[in-house]
């Protein structure tokens, strides 16, 4: 294994960010590991999540990472664009409890949840400014959970089953109880 390849990103000009938020049954923001280089370094070679080791990440109230846009979801852009091959939009968030590292290949999240109250879901669609006006396409889901999860992938798709995978990414557990929020914010900047 290429021990740079764990930390690469797509090559399209297309970037942007996935953020996590979780709050309890009463509102209160849950405190979610954040990993640093050396903890994605030790997860992905080992396939151990050492999650509260200082020198490893940190406790903080988001968790913010960058996104990889899959193959498919440029072709699927590119449809979008000009409006040969009919590509639907891709309003769709999915969670789910798959390890593998994104790669430029993946057409669907390793191990999607379907159950506990985190099934996949159209999302909030909007533009927002990064860098120039409505530079990038932001999906907003909150969802309710209902049972208990260790969630450690999210896409975004354009379709409520099977479709076009966008986007995929993986981290570290974001572990939700019922009467949990998830809130899930995928961005896709063009600029």
């Amino acid at each position: 294994m290429n021990l740079l390849n764990i930390f690469k990103t797509d090559k399209s000009k297309i970037k942007g960010e996935l953020t996590f938020k979780v709050r309890d049954k009463w509102g209160r923001t849950k405190q979610l590991w954040q990993e640093n280089w050396l903890g994605k370094l030790i997860r992905k070679t080992l396939g151990v999540d050492l999650q509260g080791i200082s020198f490893l990440g940190r406790w903080t109230d988001q968790l913010v990472f960058n996104n990889l846009v899959v193959n498919a979801g440029l072709a699927g852009m590119a449809s979008r664009c000009n409006g040969s091959g009919g590509e639907a939009a891709f309003t769709y968030l999915a969670v789910g409890i798959g390890t593998t590292a994104p790669a430029a290949g993946n057409t669907a999240l390793e191990t999607e949840i379907t159950d506990s109250g985190l099934a996949r879901a159209s999302a909030t669609v909007s533009r927002v400014t990064t860098t120039v006006s409505n530079d990038t396409a932001q999906l907003d889901k909150t969802w309710n959970v209902t049972g208990t999860k260790a969630v450690t992938e999210a896409g975004a798709f354009n379709a409520a089953s099977s479709g076009t995978l966008l986007g995929r990414q993986t981290f570290s557990a974001v572990n939700v109880a019922n009467g949990d929020t998830l809130q899930v914010i995928y961005k896709f900047q063009m600029s």
